[in-house]
């Protein structure tokens, strides 16, 4: 069953608006995931070094929660902000909050001139997740948030991504001026119609669908889908 980005935003409006349940407990379950990804993919080593680097929407938010339970495994994530924290609403805002509280190390990256610091940590880290960009975007990434996705690639760190690569477009695999290159892509609900074509299979590495509670109803009842569901492991 693969979705394409109106899918899963129908979804979404669906488990949130039909069956009452609020959208923090799908970014909940969503980060969650991703952070159990990412604890496999540093050997389930407390000590490994993890850097977060996180867009301003709900991708963004999805990257807090897995700082948060990161932390709480013992390892001391740093959380990198591509925006003014002020920016940041809905949500995410709700889970930035939770982090700032933490007591997390969370850096605002307002310009390329903020590049630098963020370049040094990145080389130093062990793994890094991708939540810069989700499905929603569908014209070229420009500007900082290219430049950011250009120094993950250059890094040659192993990355697990939030969702989608950043920078991949969710519906037809093409990518968008610059695309993060991910060794573990966590999807959620289903995968997305992306990941299998294009450029979206070189781009995604290893795919892991994961269940964040959208409904049964919901995931059959989802356009010209199939009714099934099937998490892939």
């Amino acid at each position: 069953m693969e979705v394409t980005r109106e899918q899963i935003r129908e979804m979404d409006r669906r488990a949130i608006e039909d069956f009452g349940i609020p959208g923090i407990i799908l970014m909940e379950n969503a980060g969650r995931a991703v952070a159990e990804e990412t604890w496999r993919l540093a050997g389930s080593d407390p000590s490994a070094r993890i850097v977060v680097l996180c867009g301003k929407g709900n991708n963004g938010g999805d990257g807090y929660v897995v700082a948060r339970h990161l932390f709480n495994r013992g390892m001391n994530p740093t959380v990198f902000v591509f925006s003014r924290l002020d920016d940041i609403s809905g949500d995410a805002a709700i889970n930035l909050t939770i982090i700032l509280k933490m007591g997390l190390k969370i850096e605002t990256v307002a310009s390329e001139n903020d590049l630098g610091e963020v370049q040094a940590t990145v080389a130093s880290a062990d793994v890094l997740v991708d939540a810069l960009l989700g499905t929603g975007i569908s014209g070229e990434v420009r500007g900082l948030m290219r430049s950011a996705i250009e120094m993950i690639n250059r890094a040659g760190k192993p990355v697990v991504t939030v969702d989608i690569p950043s920078g991949l477009n969710a519906n037809t695999g093409e990518i968008l001026g610059a695309c993060v290159k991910a060794d573990v892509t966590v999807t959620f609900a289903a995968p997305k119609i992306g990941l299998a074509r294009g450029s979206g299979p070189e781009h995604a590495g290893r795919v892991v669908t994961a269940e964040i509670s959208i409904p049964r109803q919901v995931l059959e009842e989802a356009p010209g889908q199939e009714n099934s569901f099937e998490p892939e492991s």
